[in-house]
């Protein structure tokens, strides 16, 4: 018989802990309010993306390397076969996107960026739902898209034809399906627990076909077929969804969440989140493996050994990814002769050191007889100058609040930063951070989901919050116009180009 000072809790409230707070109910709204802004971003990709180019109208900066292997794509089935060319060292499936834009508009300025500007505008779409589903606002999800919109980094990257803008629409998907699966997964639990047989095993109930988990580990997989650096979010996103488990096993009474996680969840989970993965990534070589002269196609040859059971395509793959993996570790800049851009990582966060990608220093078009071009890949500083602020703050709310929100961003945000300081003396470059600016975003977003306060505060409290995220997104705004000319190639006068670069590292 239980004390008579201890009752414990209703299967009811139990599932309402379990759920925690609902979605908004404006489902109509929330999908409006994401196409509206998704639209905006998507004139803002697009307005004048073929310039600028080099005088000849050919790629600027490393596009002049993913357009024209992308180009070779069309030409030789969806493969790069010229063995001349050393540097196809990252997995086709970013350079065939890159060569669709190609297909429909030719090798013209369109046509190499047209792919990375429709990722960039999807991104838009994606962070506004993402952001609606982590704070159960429609409000702070527009919040989120009018901030992905204004940044810098994503907005550059959207117009070039480079790889990491794809891989950050991957991962940026592979964390929108987590979050979509860890909710369903509580909304199962929970009408376990109202009908009473949550808790009938010590294990937990089982939780059936999870279809957004299986959807994540497609997505890493695409992550991975543009660069392998998608292993990181592999990784990350792995033990942040199996925590997850336990943590809802917990929160639904089962005795031992941890053994209930290990039985039930752990062989999905790998299933989903490695498998699948590495089955999606073998899968982006499609066109490799029907190659006769990919290069590197017969890179392995039969030994006669136990060996040669694995098929020879894939064996070859596997030498050629050998080779690549050599080529990564030991890229670095010769003490002679650095690179004018290159970085490390420390000065990654507040984007102390941003790259230049075109500069024409001979230009016309200002009013002055002689003026500047240029394009600069630069995160706009009203958001990265917040990102240790950021990083502090949802320390703090994971460790001291358990506030899993602030966690899922942390573990993405970071693991698109910490694996670089592995290896310092590797030569690295600001913009492998494309990935992690949309989890910046999100980091802001929750921040200034508590400068606004929650419903039940005062009438002046929220004003005064809403004051406060207005005026933020204010000066964000005028912080994204003012770097608009050296975001998108404007002419400017020599005068207006100096007082762009606020720091002495942008020079």
């Amino acid at each position: 018989m239980a004390d008579a000072g201890l009752t414990s809790p209703s299967p009811s409230s139990a599932a309402d802990a379990l759920l925690g707070r609902p979605m908004p109910g404006d489902r109509l709204r929330g999908w409006l309010v994401a196409a509206v802004l998704a639209v905006i971003g998507g004139v803002v990709r697009f307005q004048n993306l073929g310039m600028p180019t080099d005088p000849r109208g050919t790629p600027v900066f490393d596009e002049k390397y993913y357009a024209a292997n992308a180009w070779q794509m069309l030409r030789n089935g969806w493969v790069e076969d010229n063995p001349g060319f050393n540097l196809t060292v990252h997995p086709p499936l970013a350079k065939q996107l890159i060569a669709l834009g190609e297909m429909a508009f030719g090798y013209t300025g369109w046509g190499w960026r047209f792919a990375s500007a429709v990722a960039g505008t999807l991104m838009v779409l994606m962070i506004v739902r993402a952001g609606r589903r982590l704070t159960r606002s429609t409000l702070l999800g527009a919040v989120a898209g009018v901030l992905l919109i204004c940044d810098g980094v994503v907005h550059l990257m959207s117009r070039m034809a480079m790889l990491d803008i794809f891989q950050a629409f991957f991962v940026l998907a592979a964390f929108g399906c987590a979050l979509v699966d860890r909710d369903q997964m509580r909304q199962r639990l929970a009408v376990a627990v109202r009908e009473g047989w949550a808790t009938e095993s010590g294990y937990g109930p089982r939780l059936g076909l999870r279809w957004w988990r299986f959807g994540t580990g497609v997505a890493l997989g695409l992550a991975c077929g543009v660069k392998w650096s998608g292993l990181y979010w592999v990784a990350a996103f792995g033990l942040l969804v199996v925590f997850w488990d336990v943590t809802a096993r917990r929160a639904a009474g089962v005795r031992h969440p941890w053994l209930g996680t290990l039985r039930r969840d752990l062989l999905p989970a790998l299933w989903s989140l490695l498998i699948i993965p590495v089955l999606v990534y073998l899968g982006t070589w499609w066109a490799w493996y029907a190659s006769e002269t990919a290069v590197n196609r017969h890179l392995a040859e039969d030994t006669g050994s136990f060996t040669d059971i694995v098929p020879a395509a894939l064996r070859s793959l596997f030498s050629y990814s050998a080779d690549v993996l050599d080529f990564h570790e030991t890229l670095t800049t010769p003490a002679t002769k650095p690179h004018p851009w290159e970085s490390k990582p420390w000065t990654w966060p507040m984007g102390l050191r941003p790259i230049l990608y075109f500069l024409d220093t001979s230009a016309t078009g200002c009013g002055e007889p002689k003026c500047v071009r240029a394009t600069m890949l630069i995160g706009t500083p009203a958001m990265w100058w917040l990102a240790l602020p950021m990083l502090a703050w949802g320390l703090w709310r994971c460790v001291a609040r358990l506030d899993w929100r602030y966690a899922a961003v942390l573990v993405a945000y970071l693991a698109g930063l910490l694996p670089w300081f592995i290896n310092m003396d590797r030569q690295m470059y600001f913009f492998y951070m494309t990935p992690a600016s949309a989890f910046l975003v999100l980091g802001l977003v929750l921040g200034l989901g508590q400068v606004l306060g929650a419903a039940r505060d005062s009438r002046e409290r929220r004003g005064t919050g809403l004051l406060v995220v207005a005026l933020y997104i204010g000066l964000v705004v005028a912080n994204f116009l003012w770097l608009w000319p050296i975001l998108n190639g404007d002419p400017i006068t020599d005068a207006h180009w100096q007082a762009e670069l606020w720091l002495p590292s942008w020079r």
